[in-house]
């Protein structure tokens, strides 16, 4: 059930995330988890707030204490515009959109940890380096924008979309690789890393993406999680490796954790945890 914030706890360091709609969010579990496992002495809530009533709904909960607040759909972007400061990481992320937001002496401080999460699980829990790699990402949107600033070290990078346009538009922002922009239909190359960066798993809906894009020893990624997406189930009949988006969801909650507290939670028994769930 989404909560509405209740009156301060004594002593109590308050932390919540605002989202619409708000009641799914596994952030609590996750970060209830953390608090436990490092001993801090923190609370963290879910807080629906209005579609046309994120920014006031925020500086509410700064004024009346929150150390900080995780920002999910649809606030994102709203979310960097209220900032009153930015890490290095979420301006070079480029997408306008931050994740966490850190309470700084009443001043609003943004972060963006999501491509830090992925990088954290593709290469720590699943054991794919990202360096030298061939890589594609399937969509051109925000969740692509978050997560393109920590695929530094790849060999190439190409951006795949319904609207070449977009496609293009985000590999002007590439410049430490090879980098290319393609549509879907016209992929024609094998990858060794893939990563669905699309919405298409949230309506059941198939990419028109050719098998041979899936190449020998490739990870195809879905950043969706909780379910089997026909992007993973036809990775898994070209002979893919395949993984949802558990993982990232984890270790960016563990990098916001960190920026909170100072302290770095294991993330591996939480992960486990929320997958038997």
């Amino acid at each position: 059930m989404a909560d509405k914030y209740a009156e301060p706890l004594n002593d109590v360091d308050r932390y919540a995330v605002v989202g619409n709609p708000i009641a799914h969010s596994k952030s609590p579990l996750i970060h209830e988890a953390f608090a436990k496992q490092t001993g801090q002495n923190m609370s963290y809530e879910r807080v629906l707030a209005p579609l046309d009533g994120f920014s006031s709904t925020v500086k509410d909960m700064i004024a009346r204490g929150f150390k900080g607040v995780n920002v999910t759909v649809p606030f994102k972007f709203e979310a960097y515009k209220i900032c009153d400061s930015l890490s290095a990481r979420a301006k070079s992320s480029g997408s306008g959109a931050v994740n966490t937001l850190i309470n700084v002496n009443g001043k609003i401080h943004g972060d963006n940890t999501d491509g830090t999460g992925l990088r954290r699980d593709i290469e720590q829990n699943l054991g794919v380096a990202i360096v030298n790699k061939n890589i594609l990402i399937l969509g051109a949107g925000g969740a692509a924008h978050g997560v393109l600033n920590s695929l530094m070290g790849a060999k190439s990078i190409t951006i795949a979309n319904r609207s070449l346009d977009k496609a293009l538009e985000l590999v002007m922002s590439i410049s430490d690789c090879e980098a290319s922009a393609s549509s879907f239909e016209s992929l024609d190359q094998p990858y060794d890393l893939i990563i669905n960066a699309t919405s298409a798993g949230l309506t059941n809906s198939e990419l028109p993406i050719p098998d041979v894009i899936f190449g020998k020893n490739c990870l195809a990624y879905d950043m969706m999680y909780g379910r089997e997406t026909p992007f993973m189930a036809q990775a898994r009949r070209n002979g893919a490796r395949v993984a949802d988006g558990l993982g990232m969801l984890v270790e960016q909650a563990a990098e916001a954790f960190y920026l909170w507290r100072g302290i770095r939670p294991e993330t591996q028994p939480v992960i486990e945890m929320v997958r038997a769930l």
